[in-house]
């Protein structure tokens, strides 16, 4: 298990309108999660999304599954 602090990214899906999503995604590999919060409330609750289901989740966007706002 690691003990490193997340790097966290913001997702190039938000916009500057406040729909902002981060993810850190420099540990996965090593503890098999990703974490996902609201860059707005950067001290509020963090989801811990299992690899797969964080690559499905993606790759569903990127084929416009979800569909459009």
């Amino acid at each position: 298990m690691t003990t490193e602090s997340p790097q966290w990214v913001k997702s190039s899906y938000s916009n500057n309108g406040g729909s902002c999503v981060e993810w850190a995604p420099s540990n996965a590999s090593a503890t098999g999660v990703v974490p996902v919060r609201d860059s707005k409330q950067v001290s509020g609750p963090v989801l811990n999304v299992p690899v797969g289901a964080f690559a499905s989740f993606v790759a569903g966007v990127k084929a416009g599954e979800f569909g459009t706002v």
